[in-house]
C-alpha cells in the first residue's frame, strides 16, 4: 500500500510570497506585537521578582539597622523603592526640622512627610505600571489587526478565483484558508498577552501591599520614633519589632 504525499500549496510561505505589502504589513506588525510582549512579559517578571526580594530585605534589614542612616544605606540594589522612600522621609523630615520656625505654624511634621512619601511612592507604583499598557493594548488590538488581514486575504482571493473563471470547492478552500492564518497569527500574540496582563497585575498588586505597609511604617516611625505594626500583635511580639534607638 503506496502514501500518496500531497505538496500542500498555501500556508504562510506562500502566504507572504504571494501576498501584496498590505499582507505583509500585517504580519509583520503582528510579529512586533509578539515579539514585545514576550520581551515586556519576561523584563517584569524579573523586575517584579527583583521588587519582592528588596521588600524583604526592607522589612528584615532595615528595621534592625542602629539608625535610620544606617537602614538607608543597608537597602542596597538597582532602583530600590525602599532606599528611595527611605531617603525621603528621611530628608523631608530633616528639611521639616531645619525650617520649624517657618513651617510649624502652616505644616505639621506628620503632613510634611506624608506629603514627601506620597510623591514618592506615586513614583514608585509609576514605574511598576511601565508596559502594562503594551500588553493591554496588543491583547485588545491584535485580534482585529489578525482579523483585518484575514479579511484583506479573502478578498483577494476571491477577485483571483472570479476573475480565472474557477469557483470549484478546491479553487476557493485553499486561498480562504491561507488568509485565515492572519486570525491565528492575531490570537497567537493576544493571548499571551491577555494572560501575561493579568499575571502581571497580579504581582504588582502584591509589591504595592508590600510598598505601601512600608510607607505607612516609615512614616509612624518618623513622627513617633517606633515602628507601626499593622497587625494585632502582642505587646512583647510588638516591642521587638520596635524600630531602632536613635534612628533618627
Amino acid at each position: 500500500m503506496s502514501v500518496q504525499i500531497v505538496n500542500n500549496p498555501y500556508g504562510l510561505g506562500a502566504m507572504l510570497r504571494n501576498g501584496d505589502i498590505v499582507t505583509r504589513s500585517v504580519f509583520t506588525i503582528l510579529l512586533i506585537m509578539s515579539l514585545l510582549t514576550w520581551f515586556v512579559m519576561i523584563t517584569k517578571f524579573f523586575d517584579q521578582r527583583r521588587l519582592r526580594k528588596q521588600g524583604q530585605q526592607a522589612e528584615k534589614e532595615f528595621w534592625s539597622a542602629n539608625n535610620l542612616v544606617d537602614g538607608v544605606a543597608k537597602l542596597k540594589g538597582e532602583s530600590n523603592p525602599y532606599r528611595a522612600l527611605a531617603e525621603a522621609g528621611k530628608q523631608a523630615y530633616e528639611h521639616h526640622e531645619a525650617n520649624k520656625s517657618r513651617l510649624a505654624g502652616s505644616i505639621d511634621t506628620s503632613e510634611w512627610i506624608t506629603q514627601a512619601l506620597q510623591r514618592t511612592a506615586d513614583m514608585v507604583v509609576g514605574r511598576m505600571q511601565s508596559g502594562m499598557s503594551v500588553l493591554a493594548s496588543v491583547g485588545s488590538t491584535a485580534p482585529f489587526v489578525g482579523l483585518f488581514g484575514t479579511v484583506w486575504g479573502i478578498y483577494h482571493a476571491l477577485i483571483a478565483i472570479s476573475l480565472a473563471g474557477q469557483a470549484s470547492i478546491d479553487k476557493v478552500a485553499g486561498p480562504v484558508g491561507e488568509a485565515l492564518i492572519m486570525t491565528a497569527i492575531g490570537l497567537f500574540a493576544a493571548v499571551p498577552a491577555v494572560l501575561g496582563y493579568n499575571m502581571l497585575l497580579r504581582r504588582n498588586r502584591v509589591i504595592q501591599e508590600y510598598v505601601s505597609h512600608f510607607t505607612h511604617e516609615l512614616h509612624a516611625y518618623l513622627v513617633s520614633g517606633a515602628k507601626m505594626s499593622l497587625s494585632a500583635e502582642k505587646p512583647a511580639t510588638a516591642a521587638k519589632q520596635a524600630a531602632p534607638a536613635g534612628a533618627r
